[in-house]
């Protein structure tokens, strides 16, 4: 049910602020003054500083109307990067739509890690074979082939709604990246090719947590990029199994992992019998977030 605001006495940019930011804490919003800027800002098509300076102007009556369509959007707990059609990755904006996943900032630390460890094993212009195993809005495969242009990189995914949106940011970020359709490392695994990295953020999270999530997550997130089986390790499982097959004699493999994860999944690495170095990275909150197997 849609509950109409009353706008009859806004006049400013600031005044609008506060009606939108009042409305939405009602609806459980978790930073409602800032959600309130950035739809204001959105309507605008303003930055930071530009907003900052001009809360006292006046706010057209256009922008009124799409603000209330947004605010209405918002309180069904629409994510705000579907609504603005994007989301900065890695300083680079992908566009995201239902579908797809929307790109986390601590995903950055699993490419910073994959970027610095080839730094380390290899010399900086090789041409290495690197495979990104689930691709979502393509935020990791286009920032590594962005990166490293010299890399060969493939990415894989079964949802051809992701692959699409992918494609679609590949070509607008100026990224060399191969789509290939299909179950995890299968694709690879039947054509005969072995990687010099494997780099995957999986869906990680237990089948039973995913109906606790937020709504924001739960009802407008595609479930099958969340969902990884009754202990949420059932894709680490099948990836570790194929690791004899798919890397070569000296790789990098890094996962991305969920909170109390890093531990089995480093487990699984070390037990795929071809990978002996494991490191474990933590994010800006202190969670261990990303598992790192190198072979030397």
């Amino acid at each position: 049910m849609h509950t109409q605001l009353d706008w009859s006495d806004v006049k400013t940019i600031r005044e609008a602020q506060m009606r939108a930011s009042s409305f939405l804490r009602e609806r459980g919003a978790k930073d409602p003054l800032f959600e309130a800027e950035l739809l204001i800002r959105h309507c605008m098509d303003w930055d930071r500083t530009r907003y900052l300076i001009s809360m006292m102007e006046p706010i057209p009556s256009a922008v009124l109307d799409e603000l209330d369509s947004l605010c209405q959007r918002r309180a069904q707990a629409e994510p705000l990067q579907y609504m603005f059609g994007s989301q900065e990755f890695y300083g680079r904006l992908f566009h995201v739509r239902p579908g797809v996943l929307i790109p986390r900032p601590e995903t950055e630390i699993l490419v910073e890690q994959v970027l610095r460890l080839a730094d380390e094993l290899w010399r900086g212009d090789e041409k290495l074979a690197v495979a990104d195993i689930g691709t979502g809005s393509g935020a990791i495969c286009i920032t590594l082939a962005s990166e490293r242009p010299s890399w060969d990189v493939t990415t894989v995914d079964l949802s051809p709604d992701a692959t699409a949106i992918a494609r679609e940011n590949a070509e607008r970020l100026g990224a060399s990246v191969r789509f290939l359709q299909g179950d995890l490392v299968e694709p690879l695994l039947q054509a005969g090719e072995k990687v010099d990295i494997l780099v995957s953020n999986p869906p990680y999270i237990p089948s039973s947590d995913v109906d606790e999530l937020d709504e924001e997550v739960r009802v407008h997130e595609p479930r099958m990029a969340l969902d990884g089986g009754a202990d949420g390790l059932v894709f680490y499982r099948r990836l570790c199994e194929a690791l004899p097959r798919i890397v070569k004699p000296r790789a990098v493999v890094a996962f991305e992992v969920g909170i109390h994860q890093a531990s089995d999944v480093a487990a699984l690495i070390t037990g795929s019998g071809v990978i002996e170095e494991v490191h474990i990275i933590n994010d800006l909150a202190g969670i261990e977030r990303v598992v790192i197997g190198v072979r030397r």
